[in-house]
Order: C-alpha cells, then sequence, then structure tokens
C-alpha cells in the first residue's frame, strides 16, 4: 500500500476570504492572495489536498446543501486553473445549537471533532493509499481547527487570515505547532522546507 501525506484546508479564512456570514453563492468566493499558488507547491512537492469545512449555516436554514456544494465545485474550479485543485472536500452540516432531524447524524463530524479527517483517511484507504498522519498538516484560522488537527493525530497550523484566532489558541492551551500569516506562508515557510 503506497503512503501518502495529506495537506488538510479550513475553506472560509484559509483558502477563501471569510465574510462574515455564511458563504451561500459562489459570488461570495474571493481566494485570499497566492492561497492557489501555495497549493500549487504543496501539490507539486506531493501532498494530496483536503478541504474541511464546518457549514452550520445548512442546519440554520442559511444556506442549503445544494449552494454549499455549488460554492466547493466553484472553489475546485478556481483553484484548478492554477493546478491547486483539491482532491476531496468534507463539510458538516450540524450545529448543536440547531437541532435538525437530516444532519444531527454529523455531529461528529463538526470540527475540532475527527470526523471530516476520519472519512477522508478511510476515503483514501479504499483507494489504497495510507495516510501518514506525522507527515500530513492541518491547516486553519480558528482554534477549532488546530483542535481538530491536533486530536487527528496531524501537524496542526495556523493562519492569521480570517479570524485569526492565536491570542485564543494560546489561551486556551491548543498550540498550533506553527503560525503563518496566510497559507502562503504556512506553505513555503514551514511546511515545504521540511518544517
Amino acid at each position: 500500500m503506497q503512503t501518502i501525506k495529506v495537506l488538510f484546508l479550513d475553506r472560509d479564512g484559509t483558502i477563501n476570504r471569510d465574510s462574515g456570514s455564511y458563504i451561500s453563492s459562489k459570488e461570495q468566493i474571493e481566494l485570499i492572495d497566492r492561497a492557489d499558488e501555495a497549493i500549487a507547491l504543496a501539490r507539486n512537492a506531493g501532498f494530496r489536498i483536503v478541504v474541511v469545512t464546518n457549514q452550520a449555516g445548512i442546519a440554520r436554514g442559511i444556506t442549503t446543501v445544494e449552494e454549499v456544494e455549488e460554492v466547493n465545485r466553484y472553489l475546485y474550479d478556481l483553484l484548478a486553473v492554477r493546478n491547486a485543485h483539491y482532491d476531496q472536500c468534507y463539510f458538516c452540516p450540524s450545529h448543536p445549537d440547531y437541532p435538525h432531524p437530516e444532519y444531527d447524524r454529523y455531529i461528529d463530524f463538526r470540527k475540532p471533532a475527527t470526523g471530516m479527517v476520519d472519512l477522508a483517511i478511510s476515503d483514501f484507504l479504499k483507494e489504497g493509499f495510507e495516510v501518514d498522519r506525522s507527515a500530513s498538516f492541518f491547516i486553519g484560522d480558528k482554534t477549532v481547527d488546530i483542535e481538530c488537527g491536533l486530536r487527528a493525530g496531524l501537524r496542526p497550523v495556523l493562519v492569521r487570515t480570517g479570524h485569526n484566532e492565536e491570542a485564543l489558541c494560546y489561551q486556551r492551551n491548543i498550540i498550533p505547532e506553527f503560525v503563518a500569516d496566510d497559507l502562503y506562508q504556512a506553505v513555503t515557510g514551514y511546511i515545504l522546507p521540511g518544517g
């Protein structure tokens, strides 16, 4: 079985700008400067790319599964222009404060829980690839991203774009392995040189 390394990426605030509200249309997607370049460099270095994103706007009735899937497809196409497309994308529609008969079964997928990461690793395994967690990273802009990465046995990196919860991470003793100004600096300044 072939071993692979994976870059797990949060979406809003890490790859694209976080609008401050739930993104429900492709018109709201704006890439963060050089995010596509960073992903392309990681792909060229042999990383698989997996997007994992909480999308509680679905449970809250602000957006729909179809709208989130359309936004994800648009993001894929946008990144593909720079050979920065992702291999897999997972999203969690549930929220503990907004019970929903259809989405509550996904509650273990909501970051900081590791359901989406576990599913990605399981899906890779079905294709004959074993994920080397010790060589794989989780990059995000929130404390939940860092906590999810730590719980999943990945190497967590916080970016200062989006919500930039650097102070909150340290306050809660959820410590990233590295803090970068943005995804490009995370990849070029830490992950690719060998960390």
